[in-house]
């Protein structure tokens, strides 16, 4: 059996009363949760609809700042370098935290050492839809036309190295097909093209690739997530049609490295409880996210399998970008 020396048991006495004092001082001011890309989309709808119920638990208001730029990675940069005393939260994806590190080699931030994980809270799985008059009906017809037409039809993304674009990439990969990469600035212009029959097809967020479907501005031919959405039942998924790709994003809180673990477990199970309300998970539930938690440490562990998932797409594409 150990010996417990006298001043070992002093140490840990002395280190017992630390978090306490250091988590019933915070928050000492609102909280700034930076958005890295434009408001609007799915990531800032959802955290809005969040932020309001958050402010109430924690005491004091949680303020949405949108900071976009490169891929995500000017707001994610701030955060990286912001104080750690858990007022300052970047809101994170798939870019910011696994597919930007493989891709820029510059990357201002450390997607590791530079963040405290807080919690994973949505996932937001993408739609294929297709231009009209593309002349199929189902996700068949559209594999056959590409395989027809190599190289020669066009998909669209928000940008070289997104979601939208790797995932279309490892469809193909999949299928040993090639078709014509169109990148735009972001979802909606990509998507505007699609609709106006300029591109063939892309990966879109669901909601929105439901609410364009709808007067039948696209067609719909499959989805990326683990199951039917309840707002698109009909919409067989990937996976129903034997293609393992799982095409979607998803979207969490990470504060800077340092940053106090107490603090980090506090806002997860704010989190947590907000998810719960009904009117909550209807405004999820609209927008085609699908409300997810995690603690701190499994958050930590899903972006490092996450980086692995995205790191053979990416070497495949050999993509570098300054």
């Amino acid at each position: 059996m150990p010996v417990i020396t006298r001043r070992a048991l002093l140490g840990a006495a002395a280190a017992l009363p630390l978090a306490r004092p250091a988590l019933a001082a915070w928050p000492e001011q609102p909280i700034r949760v930076i958005v890295p890309w434009n408001a609007g989309g799915l990531a800032d709808i959802v955290i809005r609809a969040l932020s309001g119920p958050m402010s109430g638990p924690l005491g004091q208001p949680v303020v949405i700042e949108n900071r976009p730029g490169a891929n995500g990675a000017v707001g994610t940069q701030a955060v990286a370098r912001a104080n750690p005393d858990g007022h300052t939260l970047i809101l994170a994806n798939a870019e910011t935290h696994a597919i930007n590190p493989l891709i820029y080699p510059k990357l201002p931030y450390n997607p590791v050492t530079d963040f405290t994980p807080v919690t994973l809270f949505a996932r937001g799985p993408f739609a294929l839809i297709i231009r009209p008059g593309l002349g199929v009906e189902n996700f068949a017809g559209f594999l056959a036309k590409v395989r027809a037409e190599p190289g020669k039809l066009t998909f669209a993304s928000w940008g070289i190295g997104s979601t939208p674009h790797l995932a279309m990439e490892g469809l193909l990969k999949q299928n040993d097909l090639q078709m014509l990469h169109v990148p735009f600035t972001g979802a909606a212009p990509a998507s505007t093209a699609v609709v106006a029959g300029q591109v063939d097809a892309m990966f879109l967020n669901a909601g929105p690739a439901e609410a364009v479907s709808r007067d039948g501005k696209v067609k719909i031919l499959a989805l990326g997530a683990a199951e039917r959405l309840s707002t698109l039942p009909n919409t067989p998924t990937l996976a129903e049609l034997g293609q393992p790709i799982e095409a979607g994003n998803w979207f969490g809180l990470l504060g800077p490295a340092k940053m106090s673990p107490a603090i980090a477990e506090r806002i997860a199970a704010v989190v947590a409880e907000q998810l719960k309300p009904a009117p909550m998970r209807e405004i999820f539930r609209t927008q085609a996210a699908v409300p997810t938690t995690t603690t701190p440490e499994e958050m930590r562990k899903f972006i490092a399998e996450d980086t692995a998932r995205w790191s053979s797409v990416v070497k495949d594409l050999n993509i570098r970008l300054d």
